[in-house]
């Protein structure tokens, strides 16, 4: 069994969340499983299971199943979290009775309307358990992590303002009533176009219901630039990736845990959509757009702040290596999962921006220190 399965085991008896209270109502996301694939994917000098004795202790037990989820009343469990054990029963199911890409490739349409769910952590978990089963890693940990990372999706699906759920997959795949790209700005323009709410306060939840009635909204979503065609859409999607990572340097201090998501979210989507029919692409970077759209809009500053100190340079011999050296030192599972897209932005273009701005977030987010 390999360290990250072993790690998987450890991790599966809690619940996706923590700190909340017994109606639902939003706690704090549990990042381990996701910063565990990052420390064994990146080979972080980092000993996972150390890492682990001090992280578990944080977490609360996974809801036991009370009312099981069928094919035939999914849809009216979807978007309870009381019902996370459920769904992570259901899927465990699912994926013992048929190949995890078919189950993917099922539920994905269902579950991209609600991409936002758990401040987006839904898709970002299902996209570092998808990364792990095309290793080549198709243990029983691994598929339960892909259950686990579902189920919390699922449980916490919430449609953006305008945005109805579907019910089963339909041809196309469209997302009824979400504003698609059809405009001519580029991804850094558009990013920079979409409106700020003027009350940038309280819980996501509580903030992307307010995007209802914020003028320009639905504009702001359309302005962008589509992809041409489906083939288009992995580049487009290494376009917005790049400019979640490096807006958070000119951004990042206003939130500078949030504001993570708009890199690592379409990050996730990213290396998730090899495994998808390819008609699902299209959908795919619409719902992956409007999240980041929805982040920056509740959470980022209207102008630029940027770093209220120099950055620390990174060694010139292998700064990529080093940012990722310096990630598993912090030890925040924010800085580790934000330094592994970083760090993909920067193999792909060679940006050292990219590797900054994997600095600049270990500077704002403080270490939870350990040995």
């Amino acid at each position: 069994m390999s360290s990250l399965d072993e790690a998987y085991q450890r991790l599966h008896g809690k619940g996706p969340e923590f700190g909340g209270d017994e109606e639902g109502n939003h706690g704090l996301t549990n990042h381990g499983p996701m910063a565990v694939e990052v420390m064994v994917r990146r080979g972080m000098d980092l000993d996972i299971h150390r890492w682990l004795d001090g992280y578990l202790n944080r977490l609360t037990d996974l809801p036991v199943p009370n009312r099981p989820i069928t094919a035939t009343n999914w849809s009216q469990a979807l978007g309870d979290p009381r019902r996370v054990g459920d769904w992570t029963d259901y899927f465990d199911r699912l994926l013992a009775e048929a190949p995890w890409t078919s189950v993917l490739a099922t539920w994905w349409p269902r579950l991209l309307p609600g991409i936002v769910a758990g401040s987006t952590h839904g898709v970002i978990r299902v996209g570092h358990a998808v990364r792990t089963l095309t290793s080549g890693d198709t243990s029983a940990p691994a598929l339960r992590e892909l259950a686990n990372g579902l189920a919390f999706w699922a449980a916490r699906s919430r449609a953006l303002p305008g945005l109805a759920l579907p019910g089963l997959a339909l041809p196309g795949l469209a997302l009824p009533g979400l504003a698609a790209p059809e405009g001519r700005l580029s991804t850094p323009e558009a990013l920079a176009a979409v409106p700020r709410l003027a009350e940038q306060s309280g819980l996501i939840a509580h903030r992307i219901g307010r995007l209802a009635t914020l003028p320009g909204w639905s504009a702001s979503l359309a302005a962008l630039r589509p992809p041409a065609d489906a083939d288009a859409v992995p580049k487009r999607l290494d376009e917005l990736i790049r400019a979640g990572v490096l807006r958070y340097l000119t951004h990042g201090r206003a939130a500078p845990v949030l504001l993570v998501h708009v890199a690592t979210a379409p990050n996730a989507v990213r290396h998730i959509l090899p495994v998808l029919p390819k008609d699902q692409w299209l959908p795919s970077f619409t719902a992956a757009w409007a999240a980041c759209a929805a982040i920056t809009a509740t959470y980022a500053p209207a102008d630029p702040i940027g770093p209220d100190r120099p950055l620390t340079p990174l060694d010139r011999g292998d700064p990529a290596a080093d940012a990722l050296h310096r990630a598993a030192q912090h030890r925040d599972e924010h800085v580790i999962k934000f330094a592994d897209t970083a760090v993909d932005v920067y193999e792909r273009t060679g940006n050292p921006d990219a590797l900054a701005a994997s600095v600049f977030v270990g500077q704002l987010i403080e270490s939870p220190g350990g040995d």
